[in-house]
């Protein structure tokens, strides 16, 4: 009996199908951590206007889909085994083709950004470099986590200084930046726990490749630890000052953050495999966003309608993500 094996040609750049795929490569669902961290960035501002908030909101928002297509360019050997439902991996899309819509689109980003805060260009371009080199850290140990956070620490960085700017020595910001260094750091190791066997097929030497997951549990829960501590200070110092009004909104997004993490954390430590990782991936993600929410809503209390639909958004995205098993 002869079998016929049906071969899809990739999409030529640009059509729709293209872009259908492309989207699916960007994780719709994670573009809420670069969206959120760009936000927490945005309130802490001195002045930065609506023009600014509105634009730069929705250039941070697109900006972790750009990249995260870039580094899956350099990562298809061990996203093959784990998660062989990317296009990418099945070739339905050219890498060449996503690397120049992805350098494109965080060039573009960048030119933006730099267009409401001119000194913040170097800083764009280093954030990309940062992208562009991420694979060869993540193959060590001690390298992955810290090197994918400090880029996102930077994103936030990058917005505080985007209107009107805001001296880095200021509390609120660097409660923020240790927030998002430290949150994004966690959720980069903890996502490592769904890819163990891949990566270490295919020689990434993660944390818990080498290390084993009780060690990665514990070095988990540090850094969930440091970051709830640098988010609630940021959050103390922007709301103590400004009246009830900032605590109470403050509260609403603090607690939820505060419960998350601990359910996150509790969860991390019950992973034993790569099949029930993403049910500790998840709230960790979940932790995240509620922690930088809760830095914008303490310097910004008018913002917290909205950041409370954001989040909403953020649920009903994940929730319709291609693979459970994969955050």
């Amino acid at each position: 009996m002869t079998t016929l094996v049906l071969v899809v040609a990739p999409a030529r750049l640009l059509t729709a199908r293209f872009w259908r795929d492309y989207v699916t490569t960007m994780r719709p669902y994670l573009l809420f951590v670069s969206g959120i961290t760009g936000i927490a960035g945005l309130a802490l501002a001195r002045d930065p206007g609506f023009a600014c908030v509105a634009a730069l909101s929705v250039v941070f928002f697109l900006t972790y889909g750009f990249g995260q297509a870039l580094t899956d360019c350099f990562q298809l050997d061990t996203d093959s085994l784990s998660a062989p439902y990317r296009p990418l991996v099945r070739g339905s899309i050219r890498r060449e083709d996503v690397l120049a819509v992805s350098l494109a689109g965080l060039l573009a980003s960048g030119l933006v950004i730099g267009g409401f805060a001119p000194g913040t260009l170097p800083l764009c371009g280093l954030a990309i470099v940062g992208l562009a080199t991420y694979t060869w850290f993540k193959r060590r140990w001690w390298g992955g986590p810290w090197y994918n956070a400090w880029i996102v620490a930077l994103v936030l960085f990058i917005a505080a200084q985007a209107g009107a700017g805001l001296p880095w020595r200021a509390p609120a910001l660097l409660g923020a930046l240790a927030a998002a260094l430290f949150g994004y750091a966690n959720f980069v190791l903890v996502g490592y726990y769904k890819d163990t066997s891949a990566d270490r097929a295919t020689g990434y030497h993660t944390l818990p490749v080498v290390f084993g997951l009780p060690v990665a549990h514990r070095v988990s829960d540090v850094l969930a630890g440091l970051a709830l501590v640098g988010g609630l200070a940021s959050a103390a110092a922007s709301a103590l000052p400004a009246g009830p009004l900032a605590w109470v909104t403050t509260a609403g997004f603090a607690l939820p953050a505060i419960g998350t993490t601990l359910v996150a954390q509790r969860r991390t430590h019950r992973v034993t495999s790569d099949a029930n990782a993403h049910e500790a991936i998840g709230p960790v993600v979940h932790a995240y966003i509620l922690l930088l929410a809760t830095v914008a809503a303490a310097a910004r209390p008018a913002w917290a309608p909205l950041l409370a639909l954001f989040y909403l958004g953020f649920m009903a995205t994940l929730h319709r993500r291609p693979m459970p098993e994969q955050i």
